[in-house]
């Protein structure tokens, strides 16, 4: 069996101090969950966690108080202006941004779009025939198609950070001969959502700046998994969605204040020229900020006993607990995936190899469709989907022998339970029990 290290990876660009990860109580965080009652252990986290009652009860107190169109006259419309705030706040402490720069949207993918015609198109940074994009192999295709697709519309040439297959790992020598001082902008991942890698975006950012470039970072997978400094990666542009970490489904993007001072979008005529307001079209819907907010805000309760009075610094203390409970799961659920492959005989192949990673496996079985067990898995209400996961290029380099691996995702409610039906249901599988 080929199978990755379990060293525990450091996490890029992450605020930490001194002292100790807090104690995690998993069951504790779980009780919050109604979802989890239901009985099935979900490894699907990748692709969106579930909900809960501290969100949903955020989302539907907003949405059933006083609420108007922002103001301060009246506490309906100061309950709208509140949920605004709160979340820029919110998402300033969680990306290590300031709340001016905070910009909501719809999905990461909108606002990916969204940036690739603002800085393609726009006067100031107009992209020209010759000017050059860099995108790479690693990246989920809402990283790489709008930045494609642009660099088309315009006629500027797309260059490729290439991906080893070997380590999992981008190859930075690729990313070295890919720069030139016709670089407009380079688009990379934190992490990737097939295989968990984590390339070394503050590294990369060190390169791409010294071209001129921009480096827009897609964290919507690091994000559920490490908390995010944005001007210590060196992002110029960063988004996450936070449906990946408790969350309603939604996106935010934090960028450099001087590039969003100077990207001007089509906007209408009343509507104000404020950053990040001139991004955010239309009446925001308060009622999934707040509930983006309180998934931060659960997130900092994590952080142990005494907590932080600093949200920030309570982030910092939580991750470090989720992390570790995180890795030693994804450890034993490698380590039983080897013990499988001893005790069955079977070709189990994991794909997450990359020394820095998400608690994030890709798994295939020699000769096994596994589309089929994950539908075998779901019968015993174990989720562990099969597919690629619009991780198109990924997919593509790592010549997978199966069309449709099996993601194994864990998130901060994983407990070992859930780790025990995973590895049982795939014995029994395997066995044919």
């Amino acid at each position: 069996m080929s199978a990755p290290s379990t060293a525990r990876p450091s996490e890029p660009a992450v605020a930490s101090g001194g002292s100790a990860a807090p104690a995690f109580d998993v069951a504790a965080f779980r009780a919050g969950f109604p979802s989890l009652t239901s009985g099935i252990a979900h490894f699907d986290g990748p692709g969106g966690t579930q909900t809960p009652s501290a969100v949903g009860r955020a989302i539907a107190e907003t949405l059933t108080g006083p609420l108007s169109n922002r103001g301060t006259r009246v506490a309906s419309e100061r309950n709208a202006s509140a949920a605004v705030e709160a979340f820029r706040s919110a998402y300033a402490d969680l990306l290590g941004a300031a709340p001016e720069t905070v910009v909501f949207g719809r999905s990461a993918t909108q606002l990916t779009y969204d940036f690739s015609r603002h800085l393609s198109g726009d006067a100031i940074s107009r992209w020209q025939p010759g000017d050059e994009v860099v995108v790479s192999r690693l990246d989920h295709d809402a990283n790489v198609r709008p930045w494609v697709q642009a660099a088309s519309r315009r006629g500027a040439t797309v260059r490729w950070i290439d991906l080893d297959p070997a380590t999992g790992e981008l190859d930075l020598d690729s990313l070295a001969a890919a720069l030139s001082p016709r670089t407009r902008l380079v688009a990379v991942t934190a992490a990737s959502n097939l295989i968990g890698t984590r390339p070394p975006i503050a590294a990369i950012a060190e390169q791409v700046h010294a071209v001129g470039a921009l480096l827009h970072v897609d964290a919507v997978h690091f994000a559920a998994h490490g908390l995010v400094d944005r001007e210590a990666l060196g992002a110029d542009l960063l988004v996450c969605s936070p449906y990946k970490f408790f969350g309603p489904h939604c996106a935010v993007l934090v960028g450099d204040p001087g590039l969003l001072d100077r990207i001007r979008p089509d906007k209408l005529v009343p509507s104000t020229d404020r950053i990040p307001e001139r991004f955010e079209f239309g009446t925001m819907p308060y009622e999934i900020l707040a509930g983006a907010t309180a998934a931060v805000d659960l997130i900092a309760g994590l952080a142990g006993d005494p907590a932080p009075t600093d949200r920030r610094a309570a982030l910092v203390a939580a991750h470090a607990a989720i992390g570790a409970h995180e890795t030693r799961l994804r450890t034993r659920i490698e380590d039983g995936l080897a013990a499988l492959a001893d005790e069955t005989g079977a070709g189990i192949t994991l794909h997450a190899r990359a020394a820095d990673r998400t608690p994030t496996q890709l798994v295939t079985v020699a000769g096994r469709s596994m589309a089929e067990a994950a539908d075998f898995l779901a019968t015993r209400d174990v989720l562990a989907p099969a597919g690629t996961f619009y991780a198109v290029e990924p997919a593509r380099v790592l010549d997978l022998p199966d069309p449709a691996p099996m993601r194994i995702g864990v998130a901060a409610y994983t407990d070992d339970a859930d780790v025990d039906r995973l590895l049982d249901g795939l014995r029994d599988w395997l066995t044919g029990s």
